[in-house]
């Protein structure tokens, strides 16, 4: 293993060109990677908390009694696509609003609890049934009013599904890339060393003898690349930070958690390695026959 590595190292430091293609190409698409799956995990967090919020609230008229509003509860129960529900009072809406407008005490003046209506705000399993629910609120006779998110929601959710689709399709190309990359490099060097390769298999070496270094070779292309694009598009985040977090007031969605960070770096250098791996072998086998 020591002699192979050796080998190895001698073959990068003798073409350092060929090496930079290589680990270029593969730190790019680890990049691009390591910020498609950021921006896919972040439109999956900020879906997941709207679809957590109140998503449908109808507010009732003054003269309904509590024992209606339980009724409009079990009906929307039996649907068996809530996922919660809350009643809110015209004490409780008053509180919120106070704690909402804390700042101007004018606004607190003008309004009292009577002027608020109570409200039942509404979470479904699936944000698919939100126009269902919504359309049943709207037809109950207490309810004076449904403020329905229907266009942030959905506009998030094909937002997410669309960022997926193309950043499937990109780190895929992005891959295909730099595998033949990998290949056409390993392939350029194992065609300089064709008369050492011959020599080698006439005097009874193995072929994992002779394929180990450029194997090797490869392999460190891919965990270089992985660790410097990884490291590159987890810089971008740090920097980008200290905006996202004013830009997404009141969202808990950052810090990036430090395991989901360490799983994407581990992710990507298994990736880079299989890259590596299978681009070198196809390279050196057709000279091995």
């Amino acid at each position: 293993m020591k002699e192979h590595l050796k080998t190895t190292w001698t073959h990068i430091r003798r073409s350092p060109y060929q090496t930079l293609a290589a680990i270029g190409i593969m730190t790019l698409t680890f990049f691009l990677s390591t910020l498609i799956i950021l921006v896919a995990a972040g439109s999956q967090a900020l879906l997941h908390y709207f679809e957590t919020r109140p998503q449908v609230t109808a507010f009732f008229k003054d003269e309904v009694k509590m024992d209606e509003v339980e009724k409009l509860k079990e009906k929307l129960n039996q649907t068996g696509k809530i996922k919660s529900l809350k009643y809110v009072s015209k004490e409780e809406a008053l509180e919120i609003y106070k704690e909402q407008n804390k700042s101007d005490p004018l606004l607190l003046e003008m309004v009292t609890a009577n002027i608020l209506p109570a409200s039942l705000e509404v979470s479904t399993t699936d944000i698919t049934y939100l126009g269902e629910i919504a359309q049943i609120l709207r037809q109950e006779p207490g309810v004076e009013e449904v403020v329905f998110q229907e266009d942030v929601v959905g506009a998030l959710k094909n937002w997410t599904d669309t960022i997926r689709k193309i950043g499937l399709a990109l780190i895929g190309f992005l891959g295909v890339v730099s595998f033949l990359v990998v290949l056409v490099i390993i392939g350029m060097k194992v065609a300089l060393r064709k008369k050492e390769v011959e020599i080698l298999q006439l005097i009874g070496a193995t072929n994992w003898f002779i394929r180990a270094p450029f194997v090797f070779e490869g392999i460190f292309y891919g965990i270089a690349g992985a660790i410097l694009g990884w490291g590159a598009g987890i810089l971008l985040l740090m920097y980008s930070t200290p905006f996202l977090v004013e830009f997404l007031a009141g969202i808990p969605i950052l810090p990036v958690p430090l395991v989901f960070i360490l799983a994407m770096l581990g992710g990507e250098v298994l990736v880079g390695m299989i890259i590596g791996t299978l681009g070198s072998l196809l390279a050196v086998k057709r000279y091995l026959k």
